[in-house]
C-alpha cells in the first residue's frame, strides 16, 4: 500500500508460468543483448530483446526504458507488462488515472474493460491474455499491438515481470494468440468522405470509384474490393471495374480499406449503384452490300463490326423497308418480284448481356431487269384439221441469244407434252381453237411471253363410201361415212336425176331408197351437210335400175 493506494504487479506469475515456459520451449533462457535477438517457437518469432537491443535493431520501446522506474496506473515499476501497457496508453493520450476500479492484474484488463474488448487486432490496442490462456500463468499478460499484419498475425511489444523487453510476432494458430484486444485509444484511420462510384452501371461500361477522404490523408495504402449484390467479384481490386454479363441485374458496391503503419485500418463501402443494365454495342464500321441490283444477280452483305465483337451475326434483307421472307443469310439472289425496289441488308450484333444491335447498310437499287425486244410476231403454218401438222416459226428478238421455249394450248389450256415447234392435231383438238405460247428467256431479262393464235377451229373431213342396189323402178343406196377423230352424224341427201331423198345419218351409216325411177343406168349423187367441226362431204356412183 502506498498513499492509501494498492499497487498491482500485473504479471507476477508471468516469469514462472509464461516467460520461463516459453523461453524453455525455444531452447533456454534468453540473455538480454544489444543485438537483435530472434528466437522462434511455432507461430511465435522474437524480433528483439532488451531496451537497448531493440532500439539498435530498429524496434522502439517508446521511451519506456528511460522511465520504467516510475509507476503508471498504479502498476509496479520496472520490467512489468501492466506498467508498460499503462505507459503506452498514457503516451497515446489517456489519463494518468486508471480507467477502472478493482484489480489491475493483467488477467482482469479484458474483464474490467469488456465494453472496449473484442477479438479484432488493431494497432495501438492492448493485447490481453486471460489467466491460464494459451500457456499464460495465473496473473495473465498484456502487451502493446505495434502492427497488424493480417487478421491472423500481429507484432507486439511487451515487458515482463522479472523478465525483459521484447518485440515478437504471433500468429493465430501458434497457440499463443491473445484472449482479446482492449481498444483504449487505438490510432485509427478515419474516413471523412465516402467514396463514390461514377459511370453508368451497364455491361461493358467502365465504372470508377473515387478515393474518398481520409484522416490522416498521407502515407495511406488504399485497397479496393468490388462487390455484386454483396458478393466479392474475383480479381476486381483496382479503382476501375467493367461489369460483365455475370453482373447483369446486380447492384455494384466497392469496399475501400485504408491502412497506415501504426494505425488501425478503416473500411468504408460506397452506396450501391442501380442494377447493372444490359450493355450496348458500339458500331465501328457499318454493314455494306456488294453486287449488282439486277434480276438473277447475287448480292452479298459484309456485316458491321462492333465493340465488343458480336458472338454471332444475324442477317436480314429488306426490300423497300419490308422484310424479305426467308432471306436470312449473307447472300441474296435478286428475284423478279424485287424489280423496282431498293435493297438493304441489316446485320445484328448479339452477345449475352448485351442488347441486340441491328445496323442497316446503305440501300442499293432499285432493282432493274432487262427487256427482250421483238419487232414482228411469230407465225404458225399448217391446216387446222385433225391429223395435220402445225409449225410455229419464232420471230427474231434482241438480244438474239435469248432462249426460246414452246407450249401448245387447246382453248387456252396447255396440251401435255406439246412443247416443240411442231404439233400434230388429234381428235382431242376437234372443235377447239389452238394457240402456241412462245417464251423467250435470258439471264437478267424479263421473260418475253408471246401467245400466237392458230386461225380457225380444228375440223375433220369425212370420207363417204357408197353401196347401191338397182331394183324395179327404184334404187337402194347404203352410205358409210368416216372422219378422223369423230363420229359422223347429221343429214345426208341422195339425188338420182330429179329425185331427191334426205335422211339422218347416225353413227356414220345411212340407207336411202329412191323410188319412181326409170329403168336404166342412173347417176347417184350423195352430199353430207356437215355437223359442227365435221366438214361437209360429197360422193358419186352409178346404179342400174330394173324395169
Amino acid at each position: 500500500m502506498r498513499r492509501g493506494r494498492q499497487l498491482w504487479r500485473g504479471g507476477t506469475a508471468l516469469l514462472t508460468s509464461t516467460l520461463v515456459a516459453t523461453l524453455l520451449m525455444v531452447g533456454g533462457v534468453l540473455t538480454p543483448s544489444e543485438d537483435a535477438v530472434t528466437e522462434q517457437t511455432s507461430g511465435t518469432t522474437y524480433l528483439c530483446t532488451g531496451y537497448t537491443g531493440c532500439r539498435n535493431a530498429g524496434y522502439s520501446d517508446a521511451g519506456y526504458g528511460a522511465v520504467n522506474d516510475q509507476m503508471y496506473w498504479r502498476m509496479y515499476s520496472g520490467h512489468n507488462c501492466t506498467n508498460y501497457a499503462a505507459y503506452r496508453m498514457i503516451q497515446a493520450g489517456m489519463s494518468t488515472d486508471r480507467p477502472w476500479d478493482g484489480s489491475g492484474m493483467a488477467y482482469n484488463w479484458g474483464y474490467a474493460m469488456a465494453d472496449v474488448t473484442d477479438d479484432r487486432p488493431s494497432v495501438g490496442a492492448v493485447a490481453w491474455w486471460d489467466r491460464y490462456y494459451h500457456g499464460i500463468g495465473s496473473s495473465g499478460h498484456v502487451a502493446y499491438v505495434e502492427r497488424v499484419i493480417s487478421a491472423d498475425e500481429i507484432v507486439i511489444s511487451e515487458d515482463s515481470w522479472s523478465g525483459d523487453f521484447h518485440w515478437r510476432t504471433i500468429t493465430r494458430d501458434s497457440g499463443r494468440w491473445p484472449s482479446g484486444f482492449v481498444h483504449f485509444v487505438d490510432k485509427a484511420v478515419q474516413n471523412t468522405e465516402v467514396p463514390v462510384i461514377s459511370g453508368a452501371p451497364q455491361v461493358g461500361v467502365e465504372l470508377a470509384v473515387s478515393r474518398g477522404g481520409w484522416e490522416p490523408s498521407r502515407h495511406l495504402t488504399i485497397t479496393r474490393q468490388w462487390y455484386a449484390d454483396g458478393t466479392p467479384i474475383d480479381g476486381a481490386t483496382s479503382n476501375t471495374f467493367t461489369p460483365t454479363v455475370d453482373q447483369k441485374g446486380a447492384a455494384i458496391t466497392v469496399t475501400l480499406t485504408a491502412t497506415r503503419p501504426g494505425y488501425s485500418p478503416a473500411l468504408v463501402t460506397t452506396a450501391p449503384t442501380a442494377p447493372v443494365a444490359r450493355g450496348e454495342f458500339t458500331m465501328l464500321t457499318p454493314p455494306t452490300v456488294s453486287g449488282e441490283a439486277m434480276v438473277d444477280e447475287v448480292l452479298s452483305a459484309t456485316p458491321a463490326t462492333w465493340s465488343p465483337a458480336s458472338d454471332d451475326i444475324l442477317y436480314r434483307w429488306l426490300a423497300d423497308g419490308e422484310l424479305i421472307e426467308g432471306a436470312n443469310g449473307p447472300d441474296l439472289t435478286v428475284t423478279r418480284d424485287l424489280v423496282g425496289k431498293s435493297i438493304v441488308a441489316a446485320t445484328h450484333a448479339r452477345a449475352p448481356g448485351y442488347k441486340n444491335d441491328p445496323e442497316r447498310s446503305e440501300p442499293i437499287g432499285p432493282v432493274v431487269i432487262g427487256q427482250i425486244a421483238q419487232s414482228a410476231p411469230s407465225t404458225v403454218a399448217g391446216r387446222t384439221r385433225v391429223g395435220q401438222v402445225l409449225t410455229v416459226t419464232a420471230a427474231p428478238v434482241t438480244p438474239a441469244d435469248a432462249a426460246v421455249a414452246y407450249q401448245w394450248l387447246r382453248d387456252g389450256t396447255p396440251v401435255d407434252g406439246a412443247t416443240t415447234p411442231t404439233y400434230t392435231l388429234t381428235g382431242d383438238d376437234l372443235g377447239a381453237t389452238m394457240y402456241v405460247q412462245v417464251v423467250r428467256t435470258r439471264r437478267n431479262y424479263a421473260d418475253l411471253v408471246e401467245t400466237v393464235p392458230v386461225a380457225g377451229m380444228v375440223t375433220t373431213k369425212p370420207t363417204l363410201t357408197l353401196g347401191t342396189s338397182g331394183r324395179s323402178h327404184k334404187a337402194v343406196v347404203w352410205i358409210r361415212a368416216t372422219a378422223p377423230g369423230a363420229s359422223v352424224d347429221g343429214d345426208v341427201t341422195v339425188k338420182v336425176g330429179t329425185k331427191v331423198v334426205t335422211v339422218a345419218m347416225t353413227g356414220g351409216r345411212a340407207k336411202v331408197v329412191v323410188k319412181d325411177l326409170a329403168a336404166g343406168d342412173r347417176r347417184i349423187r350423195v352430199r353430207y351437210a356437215g355437223d359442227g367441226p365435221v366438214r361437209p362431204a360429197r360422193a358419186r356412183t352409178m346404179v342400174h335400175v330394173l324395169p
